[in-house]
């Protein structure tokens, strides 16, 4: 299975750390948070991977080099402009030319997620899309049904709640975790336009009754690093950090 790393991000909610270095080579346990995503990645025998890059792109591109890309086949995918998460992966659909499904993930998120039990998941339900997600308290909701079927979002913090498609069984409402596995046929389903959010795209196709399940994850670790207070929690959890 190949893999695409969403390095492009601003990282607005790390600043000050991020005033001067991308949020993808902020440091946890004394290793950017590249580093250690791409530890992990290997460690599920992930040996082909592309990065998109935009803010201080050119620290990113030294740092693989000075680091000889990890042993593994890595690309870049520089955005002049940002194209958001969706515009970010259309942008690099040359990279999945192999026919098979492949991973998308963010750099900002760190978990000992098991990635062959997703993939097998992500297989036997034939999806399209299967996104990691967990139980949690969050202020942005993705809802799935009985069957673990994409139905719609809830906007907390403005009170907006969106069903695309009828439900089968109770609504449960899940927190994403920033983690997908797409098929390759996705590229031929996404908007024409250049720039977009992927999971605007994901709700669009839902609507259309694509399959998009949910694959739950709460017995795993997980952090959202994009938030300094997670990382002071990230350095205490050896759950999460991998040793090359």
């Amino acid at each position: 299975m190949k893999a695409m790393i969403l390095a492009a991000g601003l990282g607005t909610r790390l600043k000050p750390l991020t005033d001067n270095t991308p949020k993808a080579l902020i440091l946890l346990k004394q290793k950017p948070l590249l580093e250690h995503l791409i530890n992990r990645l290997k460690q599920a025998g992930i040996k082909e991977i592309i990065i998109n890059v935009h803010h201080f792109a050119e620290q990113i591109i030294t740092f693989l080099q000075t680091n000889h890309h990890f042993g593994i086949y890595i690309e870049v995918s520089f955005e002049q402009d940002l194209l958001d998460t969706g515009g970010g992966l259309k942008r690099a659909q040359w990279f999945f030319d192999d026919g098979k499904p492949f991973l998308l993930h963010n750099v900002d998120v760190i978990s000992n997620l098991n990635l062959s039990h997703m993939l097998h998941y992500h297989q036997q339900k034939e999806s399209l899309v299967t996104l990691a997600v967990r139980s949690r308290s969050t202020s942005r909701y993705l809802l799935f049904d009985s069957q673990n079927r994409l139905i719609g979002r809830e906007e907390i913090d403005d009170g907006q709640k969106k069903v695309i498609r009828p439900a089968s069984g109770k609504i449960k409402p899940l927190s994403f975790m920033g983690i997908h596995i797409i098929s390759a046929d996705i590229f031929d389903k996404l908007p024409s336009s250049q720039k977009f959010s992927i999971i605007t795209a994901y709700l669009d196709l839902a609507a259309k009754r694509e399959p998009i399940y949910a694959f739950e994850a709460d017995t795993f670790s997980w952090l959202d690093l994009g938030h300094r207070q997670n990382l002071h929690e990230a350095e205490n959890d050896p759950n999460l950090i991998v040793t090359a």
